[in-house]
């Protein structure tokens, strides 16, 4: 497949991104802009956009040789303004007794160390220019519950690239041992593809090669539910408007307790990502290149709908199942043979279908209501008044109509009933089946159908869709 994605003309290579892409989808303003950290992080909290608190910053020699190196605190990151590729970041964990910081895989640095990594910056030994560069400290992210198992020593973070205003691909960056707990995958880190309608893991690249779990631990890596995945897919969506630039990579952290949090956004992010997600990244810019998107929700909207649904196919292709939601459009053919189509709820609470009287009615079976009603049965009654029902074979008498095929029992916490049981024709996701439905009043429900576990043997039921 690696081969094949290689090979594939809808690979996008550095020189078609540049041209066709970056340089006609923005000025060089706002591409300075966004090279430019403290700059993006001014604009971003502009626009009431969530970054990470700037604790300092020391742009020249003067400000650095006045600087109150004892008031940082325990915790936080180093950053150069104009940095490439994670170089010349350090975070710290928290402070040791004898003052120092605790760094990464067990180490350690004193202010000494800290100043010295400042004045490298500052002399642009990180800079993607070569040039004299600005320093600056940020609070540090805390990693969330979800990705503790997955990540080595930091934090990952999530690199969505947004084009047009429509998030056309996304990855989730694991730092590992290897990446000396950085989440650059040049470095070492695991890249793995998000499915943008679900926000769900697929397949992950480490060193170029596709794999199934974590190096050295045996977690499956496909199959993560990022968390806050929408919010996420808004916050890009509104980081490109904000920044001017028409295509730009926007890396999200989630931090434990304040949700996603920007990290900085690239105005020329690195194209591991259609590695990641098995697709080239070329043919998903030419589906959205012209499309007029006047608004985020429409972005979001078109990106689940061109380029959602990955997890879904994967799982009905192993399966043989169809993935339905909690609620689904599906479509009844009763007795006059006319087609009702509507939403349903599916229910696997529920035993059996169940349908409004009214809905009964619209679909031929108006003779058989008007019968089963003439038996003056209660709506609600106890186990034993349906026992007693039953064992007085009442349901011979209910199956003399010929429409009335079987008589439906249900049990709840809300008390029994004795329905009737009609045949109707369903079509659910594309299945076409024959069902007996139960016939209730459903006055004052949202849906005049739900959908039991009887007939949802075919299907596997997804609560996020």
């Amino acid at each position: 497949m690696l081969r094949f994605l290689k090979k594939s003309k809808g690979v996008l290579g550095m020189n078609a991104r540049n041209l066709d892409f970056i340089r006609p989808g923005g000025s060089k303003a706002a591409r300075r802009l966004v090279d430019n950290k403290l700059r993006t992080k001014r604009m971003l909290k502009k626009n009431g956009l969530p970054i990470a608190k700037l604790i300092a910053a020391i742009k020249t020699r003067d400000e650095y040789d006045k600087f109150d190196w004892g008031s940082l605190p325990d915790s936080f990151v180093l950053k150069p303004n104009q940095g490439l590729g994670g170089e010349g970041i350090m975070v710290t964990f928290g402070r040791k007794k004898n003052g120092g910081w605790v760094l990464p895989l067990d180490r350690d640095a004193e202010l000494p160390d800290i100043m010295l990594r400042v004045s490298n910056i500052l002399d642009g030994d990180y800079s993607m220019t070569s040039t004299p560069d600005a320093a600056f400290f940020e609070e540090r992210i805390k990693i969330h519950p979800t990705f503790k198992l997955y990540s080595y020593k930091g934090v990952p973070d999530i690199r969505i690239i947004v084009y047009n205003k429509v998030p056309v691909m996304a990855m989730l960056r694991l730092p590992t041992k290897y990446s000396n707990g950085k989440a650059n995958l040049h470095a070492g880190g695991i890249g793995v593809g998000i499915d943008i309608e679900t926000g769900i893991t697929t397949q992950a690249i480490f060193r170029g090669k596709l794999i199934e779990f974590l190096p050295d631990r045996k977690f499956p890596i496909r199959g993560i539910k990022i968390p806050y995945w929408n919010q996420m897919l808004d916050i890009a969506v509104e980081s490109q408007i904000a920044c001017g630039l028409n295509y730009v990579g926007v890396d999200i952290a989630i931090d434990r307790e304040r949700g996603p949090i920007i990290l900085e956004l690239n105005a020329r992010p690195g194209l591991e990502i259609q590695v990641a997600n098995l697709a080239p990244l070329k043919d998903r810019l030419i589906r959205v290149k012209g499309l007029k998107i006047k608004t985020v929700k429409k972005g979001i909207k078109m990106a689940k709908e061109l380029f959602g649904g990955e997890v879904e196919q994967e799982i009905e292709e192993i399966s043989g199942k169809q993935v339905v939601g909690l609620i689904e459009t599906v479509k009844l053919q009763g007795k006059n043979n006319e087609v009702i189509e509507l939403k349903a709820k599916i229910d696997t609470g529920a035993g059996v279908t169940s349908i409004d009287e009214d809905l009964a009615i619209a679909l031929g079976f108006e003779s058989a209501l008007e019968y089963c009603k003439s038996f003056n049965l209660p709506d609600v009654m106890t186990r034993e008044q349906v026992a007693e029902l039953s064992s007085k074979k009442l349901w011979k008498d209910f199956e003399k109509h010929p429409d009335i095929i079987s008589v439906i029992k249900t049990f709840s916490s809300h008390g029994a009933s004795y329905r009737m049981g009609v045949p109707i024709k369903l079509t659910l996701s594309g299945v076409k089946f024959t069902s007996t439905v139960s016939v209730i009043s459903r006055k004052g429900m949202q849906y005049p159908i739900i959908i039991g576990r009887r007939d949802l043997k075919k299907f596997l039921v997804d609560p996020s869709k």
